[in-house]
Order: C-alpha cells, then sequence, then structure tokens
C-alpha cells in the first residue's frame, strides 16, 4: 500500500529540512526520505563539526599568547580525543533536535533511502539497502540530496580519509598530509596543525583559495608556513601506500612522503547513484541536475535545490534555495534566490572571508584604471602584548566613476562576523562614501573599513 503526499523531500540536510517545514507550515502534507543521519553535511560531518574544531584548535595560540597578559600556565595540552569525542557528542545532540523539528512542523520523516521507480513515486529502501520498505507517491518531489566528497582513482586510495572521516577519529597521527587548495584543505591543515599534528599540504596549482583576492590569500599562505604548515605546489599524488598510520605517499614527480595519514579535499560531487534518475529521464549536466530560476527540472512537477545543481554549493544557499521553493509552490509567495551576492568565508586561522567582487574580478570586467583599491594592513589588538603573529589585512574594491563599492575582504580574526555585516551594505549598493561618513567604532578591528582613505 502506497502514502501519498502533496511532496516528498529527498534529503534532511540542509535544503532539504528548509523546504519540507517550510511547506509543511503551509498546509502540504510533506513526507521527508533520508537514509542517514537527518541534519546533512553541515550539521553530521561539515561545517558545524568543522568550526568547533576550529575553536578547539586555537587554544594552542590562546596558551602561547598566555604569558603576555600575566597568564602563567604549565602542563596544558590539548587532548584531540576529547574535543573529538565532545564534537560528536554535539553533532548527535542536533541530529535529534532537527528530528524534533521535523516532527513538529508535521513533516513525516521516512528513514531509509529514495529511490523514483517512476516520475512521481518513490520507492525507500532500508539502510542497507536489502530490501524495500515502502512506496510513496508525490505531487511534487524536491530532489535535495546534496554532496559527497569525490576521490581521485589512484593506486591505494581506499587508505585515504575524506574530511568525513576527520569526525571519526579517536586521535590524530604525528603527521598528516593534506591533498587540495581550497576551503576544506585550508581549513583542516589548520586545524590539524592548532592540534600539535605535522602537517604537509600538497596542491596541485600554484596557489591557495581560487576565487578568493590573491593579495590575501598570497598573505593567508605565508601565516600558514609560518605555523609549521608546509605547502608544496605544482604537485599531484601518484599512489599511497603502507597501512593505516603508516603510509609512504608518492607525487607524480617522484617525491615521497612518509605520514601517518592523508586526507584528500579535492572537490565533491552531488549524491545522485542509485536516485534511479535514468528512471524518469531527468535532464543532468556535468553530474549536476539542470535547473531553473525556479528550482524546476525539466519534468515540470520534480525540483532541486542544494549541492545537486550547478548553482552556488554553500549551506546557506540550499537553505534559501529550499524556503524559496516552498514559498512559491505552496505559499503563493514568488522569489527568486539571489545567486550573484554571496558572502564567503574560509575558517582558517586567520579567518579570510569576502563578498563581492575581488580586485582581479573587478579588474576584469570594469578595466584596470576605473578600480581603486583602499588596504588597511596591521596588527591586531589582541596581539599587540606578545608582539607577534599574523596581521589583519582589510581591503575595499571601489568602482572609481561611482564610487560603488565592489567588493570587501578580510584575513584576520573575527572576518567572517564582520564580512556578513558588511555584505548588508554591499548589497544595498553602498558607496566608498557611505563608510567613510559612518562614525567608526573604538577600538574594534572593523573601524578600519570606514577610516581607510
Amino acid at each position: 500500500m502506497e502514502d501519498s503526499f502533496d511532496l516528498i523531500v529527498l534529503g534532511g540536510g540542509s535544503g532539504g529540512l528548509a523546504a519540507a517545514k517550510r511547506a509543511a507550515k503551509y498546509g502540504a502534507r510533506v513526507a521527508l526520505v533520508e537514509g542517514d543521519r537527518v541534519g546533512g553535511t553541515c550539521v553530521i560531518r561539515g561545517c558545524v563539526p568543522k568550526k568547533l574544531l576550529v575553536y578547539g584548535s586555537l587554544y594552542s595560540e590562546f596558551l602561547e599568547a598566555a604569558s603576555s597578559y600575566g597568564v602563567h600556565i604549565s602542563n596544558a595540552h590539548i587532548d584531540a580525543g576529547v574535543l573529538l569525542k565532545n564534537v560528536r557528542e554535539e553533532v548527535s545532540r542536533l541530529n535529534k533536535l532537527h528530528i524534533d523539528l521535523l516532527s513538529k512542523a508535521g513533516v513525516v520523516l521516512v528513514d531509509g533511502w529514495g529511490c523514483f521507480s517512476s516520475p512521481n513515486h518513490i520507492s525507500v529502501f532500508d539502510r542497507d539497502k536489502s530490501h524495500k520498505v515502502c512506496e510513496l507517491y508525490g505531487q511534487k518531489i524536491l530532489i535535495a540530496v546534496g554532496g559527497r566528497p569525490s576521490l581521485p582513482d589512484i593506486p591505494g586510495i581506499d587508505m585515504a580519509w575524506v574530511s568525513d572521516d576527520i569526525f571519526l577519529q579517536k586521535d590524530f597521527p604525528d603527521h598528516v598530509m593534506v591533498v587540495g587548495a581550497g576551503f576544506i584543505a585550508c581549513e583542516f591543515a589548520c586545524i590539524l596543525s592548532g592540534m600539535g599534528v605535522k602537517v604537509t599540504q600538497i596542491v596541485r596549482g600554484d596557489s591557495l583559495l581560487r576565487g578568493f583576492d590573491s593579495e590575501l590569500t598570497s598573505t593567508l599562505k605565508e601565516y600558514m608556513v609560518q605555523r609549521g604548515i608546509e605547502i608544496n605546489f605544482d604537485q599531484t599524488i601518484d599512489s599511497i601506500k603502507g597501512k593505516p598510520f603508516d603510509l609512504n605517499v608518492v607525487t607524480k614527480g617522484g617525491q615521497s612522503y612518509e605520514c601517518g595519514a592523508v586526507l584528500f579535499a579535492t572537490g565533491r560531487k552531488p549524491f545522485l547513484k542509485k536516485l534511479g534518475l535514468e528512471n524518469i529521464g531527468l535532464d543532468i549536466y556535468k553530474e549536476r541536475i539542470t535547473v531553473d530560476e525556479n528550482h524546476a527540472t525539466n519534468l515540470p512537477h520534480i525540483f532541486a535545490v542544494g549541492d545537486v545543481t550547478d548553482r552556488v554549493n554553500l549551506t546557506p544557499v540550499a537553505i534559501d534555495e529550499g524556503r524559496a521553493f516552498a514559498d512559491n509552490i505552496f505559499g503563493g509567495k514568488f522569489r527568486k534566490v539571489n545567486h550573484e551576492l554571496i558572502a564567503s568565508a574560509v575558517f582558517s586561522q586567520p579567518e579570510l572571508a569576502m563578498v563581492g567582487l575581488t580586485e582581479e574580478k573587478a579588474v576584469e570586467a570594469y578595466g584596470e584604471e576605473n578600480i581603486v583599491t583602499h588596504v588597511s594592513k596591521f596588527r591586531p589588538m589582541s596581539r599587540s602584548l606578545q608582539k607577534s603573529g599574523p596581521r589583519c589585512v582589510l581591503k575595499l574594491v571601489v568602482l572609481k566613476e561611482t564610487g560603488r563599492i565592489l567588493g570587501c575582504h578580510m584575513l584576520g580574526e573575527h572576518a567572517a562576523e564582520i564580512i556578513q555585516m558588511a555584505a548588508i551594505s554591499i548589497g544595498m549598493g553602498a558607496l566608498k562614501s557611505d563608510f567613510d561618513r559612518t562614525m567608526a567604532l573604538h577600538p574594534t578591528l572593523a573601524e578600519e573599513f570606514v577610516t581607510m582613505s
């Protein structure tokens, strides 16, 4: 016997949860199908547990600076095992919280893996995918299954970690190799280094964090190296040999490294396998579901949001897309998601955050002669007594003719918090003169954005 719903949501991550609860609020009968823990990548194995590890790893810096403030600490050390255990417990709490919120919203949670058996029918299989649990009928179906880390096809890759594996460890080995140059690679390189682990980072290209302002990423690289992270550019991994915690990694150039673990952070792909999309003729382009501005696929009753699409793959974007979908389809409140101006942050040490155009992109779009940049570099007050540590870098990219701020960038402590608020004014079309006439809040890091000449 099948059960019928106004909406079936495949995936209990950020986008799926947002859509399901919002649609139920409008009176729709909603089922959410999830074969893993509810919460998705961000809550279970991504942003949230990662940020907790960032906080934990920062204590090494606090301990180093303590004596400058007259605080003398002896025999202090970071126990990675305790931190990891506490992070897992917090994730479990959040998992239960999200399940409770679905129940309160009136969403039916179906435990299992969903697969299209026809354009309107979803077959649900148990967690080990051994037998069918039930059949569901949906007038509308939303695909929000997110993505998974991708790995290269090289000898020994089965011994490598992806970011998910970090949170499952009881402790870290003395030496970890991190492969990649993006958000995840740089964040975990800094986390592990802060936990006292020797880190070697292997980068295929010649720079870190493509898409961020090169002046700030170059500065971040310098500070990461100062922290003891060994960064090797223009290298790729050819093979992994040995056994866990005793590995030999060889690059295509013949370089050999001994380490305890290898973390690959070289990209993610939509988790579309075994969804049965071949049964319904859904349009896929470069392994992503093609959607229009209303989140609709080529089949008018099937929609997709989040990391399975060909748009911006970030948690807040997935949430807004999910809510917009529900507003449009069930709430009669048509609105579009703005994918053009999205603030981004890397929780490296120090943090890097931005909104708008980089200097490079601004020059490309408007011409070098039409762009003015304002940059401030200084040591934050929190480090003035110890007289060491990374400096902050703040940067505004401005269109010369109108004074409109095209980009706002920051490297330094609390960068993400500051850029979040700057994003509001940038989104409203703020001019450099608007920043200039804003009274500074002293002494703060953010005041530099309104005192730049």
